[in-house]
């Protein structure tokens, strides 16, 4: 076999074993509810395209109320950075409030957001990749 044939095979081989491992966990880009389902999320890549943000669009099921709706279309978060395939860490802002957190995708439809404030004051949350 030549050399240029074993290169060839070499990489289609690599290629193929890569591809199958960016497929073992899908893109958390896409709309995402709340355990509660009462708010739901744009998730996008941002900043360096490796960062996450993501943007309340919709509040319903009772939190479509006053005191809610002027954190409709704000970004609940803003460039997280990644720490680790399917984990990112960054500021999340929580209807007025922002504390540290990680966002860590569970599965291809479920992520956790953790987020605290003073280290001591920890909540989590669950998100569900959302489908109409």
């Amino acid at each position: 076999m030549s050399r240029r044939r074993t290169f060839t095979r070499t990489a289609l081989v690599l290629a193929m074993g890569l591809g199958g491992m960016a497929g073992a966990m899908a893109s958390p880009v896409g709309v995402w509810e709340i355990e509660s389902r009462d708010s739901r999320y744009d998730v996008t890549f941002c900043g360096d395209g490796t960062q996450l943000c993501a943007e309340l669009i919709w509040l319903g099921n009772g939190a479509d109320n006053p005191t809610n709706m002027p954190y409709l279309n704000t970004l609940l978060i803003e460039g997280a950075m990644p720490t680790d395939t399917g984990r990112w860490e960054g500021k999340l802002h929580l209807f007025g409030q922002t504390a540290d957190g990680t966002i860590t995708q569970v599965s291809a439809d479920q992520m956790t957001l953790r987020g605290c404030v003073a280290v001591v004051l920890c909540r989590s949350y669950q998100l569900y990749r959302y489908a109409k």
